[in-house]
């Protein structure tokens, strides 16, 4: 059982991990992280928990009772209906009790969500002195969770003494008629001394049973998470027929685009304009004017609800994504720093790259200068998320990884907003170099960009 157990918890692993990598980004956009987060692990986690232990437990329980009833209904078919008709009863109490139950199994993802947002925002928190609003916060929803917990376990506990004393009186009522049955003489002393050991052999797994049914509803409230997760709607699948272009000059063109998160709210609507190859495009506009929004679509992270998008004459949707994006070099202002060496982060974009092109590269971003100066220079481990590395530092290392990769088409999206003047000067004279003959969308970035 415990061999079933795991293999079905890696199952699931795996499948999770392939279904994030190909839900589409407004999935994330409409779910907590934290929640998210303990789908994947507290749930499954519980799942495994109650295979290996309460799932045995309950077939065997079920294997007895099959097994006595048998047995019983050879010995006296009367007294058997008796019985079944208390599991009846037993069995109609377990499924209201369960339902209680499963009301309160599934507020762990919540105070996860909650805990995760705080701990990622523990600067802002810090900041504005909101630690006591935080706190507060989290110990209301611990609370929450505290009593949800208690009822669950309540209830739970309490089938158990509730089905041994229906058990019990079901017991009375079958000696009742066998003692009738005995001074009758239609049955022996024999018969219902055994008739009444099955009697016996069946009420404890019954009780046990119906435990376990409603312990399980912990765990059926984890896969309802789990499996709710794996049924969410996935991208739109790749062209069976993908055109893949070897070559990418980097001629972009809308084509009467039309989108829109939700199908009643466009926000864009009827797009055209063409960019040529090697252009550089500046997109410019107030807070809210949806620039981003542009480049996602260029890159397929949403899809379109009308109209085309053309890289050099292609569709986009005539492509894979990965094909398509393996086109683009992007710089954002949210940076993205993992946990391992600096050398690793750089080489996140092309994995095979030596030590040497690594080297090189940064070098020619101009950004070589500061790593020299942490202490093991491109060995020098990187951990949560970068926190020691300043903003501008890690905004750097994207640089870095962009000259890595050398697409044909560049993003920068405010792509050195938190570097100082002096490292913007020196950046900017290798990224004057980087984008010849290459097409750039640049968004809302400093004035020493052409337009």
């Amino acid at each position: 059982m415990a061999s079933v157990a795991n293999n079905l918890t890696l199952t699931l692993h795996k499948k999770n991990a392939e279904n994030l990598n190909i839900l589409p980004l407004k999935f994330f956009d409409q779910n907590k992280s934290g929640e998210i987060l303990s789908s994947v692990t507290n749930d499954l986690d519980k799942i495994t928990e109650t295979l290996q232990t309460g799932f045995l437990k309950l077939l065997v329980a079920i294997g007895t009772i099959i097994g006595s009833l048998a047995v019983m209904y050879y010995y006296n078919i009367t007294l058997t209906f008796v019985f079944i008709i208390f599991m009846i009863i037993c069995t109609i109490i377990t499924k209201i009790v369960s339902n209680k139950n499963l009301k309160y199994v599934a507020s762990v993802g919540t105070l996860t969500g909650i805990v995760e947002e705080y701990y990622a925002e523990r600067n802002i928190i810090k900041a504005y002195n909101n630690e006591p609003e935080s706190i507060k916060r989290v110990h209301e929803n611990t609370e929450l969770n505290r009593k949800a917990s208690q009822k669950a376990d309540f209830i739970t506990n309490s089938i158990n003494p509730l089905i041994r004393l229906i058990t019990r009186i079901s017991q009375v009522a079958i000696v009742v008629i066998a003692g009738n049955a005995m001074l009758n003489s239609t049955m022996t002393v024999g018969i219902v001394q055994a008739f009444f050991q099955y009697v016996n052999q069946a009420g404890e797994p019954l009780t046990e049973a119906s435990f376990m049914i409603n312990t399980l509803q912990s765990a059926l409230a984890s896969a309802e998470c789990t499996f709710e997760l794996l049924d969410s709607e996935e991208e739109v699948p790749d062209s069976k027929n993908p055109v893949t272009l070897k070559k990418v000059k980097g001629k972009i063109s809308f084509e009467h685009v039309s989108f829109g998160y939700t199908p009643s709210n466009i926000l864009m609507k009827d797009i055209s304009f063409t960019v040529k190859l090697g252009q550089k495009i500046t997109i410019v506009g107030s807070t809210g004017a949806r620039k981003t929004t542009l480049i996602n679509l260029l890159m397929r992270f949403y899809e379109i609800n009308s109209g085309k998008i053309l890289i050099d004459g292609v569709s986009s949707k005539d492509m894979t994504r990965k094909g398509l994006r393996q086109n683009f070099g992007i710089v954002l202002q949210d940076t993205w720093i993992f946990g391992g060496t600096i050398a690793e982060n750089i080489a996140y974009v092309k994995p095979d790259a030596t030590r040497e092109e690594i080297i090189d590269t940064v070098k020619a971003a101009k950004v070589d200068y500061f790593i020299r100066t942490m202490p093991q220079g491109y060995d020098t481990m990187l951990d949560n998320e970068g926190a020691n590395l300043s903003a501008g530092q890690r905004q750097l290392l994207t640089i870095a990884r962009v000259f890595l990769c050398n697409p044909p088409i560049l993003i920068l999206d405010k792509a050195i907003s938190s570097v100082d003047t002096r490292t913007e000067k020196e950046i900017s004279v290798a990224m004057q170099e980087l984008m010849k003959n290459r097409t750039i969308f640049d968004i809302a970035t400093p004035s020493f960009y052409n337009s």
